[in-house]
């Protein structure tokens, strides 16, 4: 599978109270290790595009985290699942939220000049520094 296929993609948060589905952009899962992504995930974010996303679920909340984008997570279970830049459809979203088989794999590190002192990254993908 290439970068270029999209396939169909559904998912859930914890409790199922959130519920979505969409194409994905592509197979490529990137790791975010910037402050905010570790704060908000509880470790490192990682996610993929998802284009045309369907979501259902009133329990969808949104958080404005910078200037520059939000965060979607479930006001039930508190799963994260999503992170935007203002005014996008697109959606990045968390793999771990997919049902599997996810037809996912990761892809590149990126911010690791930001990441936490308490791990390494030796999985010997790229790694962007921002």
């Amino acid at each position: 599978m290439t970068s270029s296929q999209n396939f169909e993609i559904r998912g859930q948060c914890l409790c199922g109270a959130v519920r979505f589905s969409g194409r994905a952009g592509g197979p490529e899962v990137t790791a975010c290790h910037c402050g905010q992504c570790r704060r908000w995930s509880g470790h490192v974010w990682a996610s993929f595009h998802l284009d045309a996303p369907v979501i259902d679920g009133q329990s969808l909340r949104w958080y404005q985290s910078s200037p520059e984008a939000e965060r979607g997570f479930c006001s039930v279970c508190g799963t994260s699942l999503f992170w935007r830049p203002n005014g996008r459809e697109t959606l990045s979203v968390s793999p771990g939220a997919i049902d599997n088989p996810t037809g996912l794999r990761m892809d590149e590190h990126i911010y690791v000049a930001d990441k936490g002192d308490y791990y390494r990254i030796a999985d010997g993908l790229p790694q962007k520094d921002q």
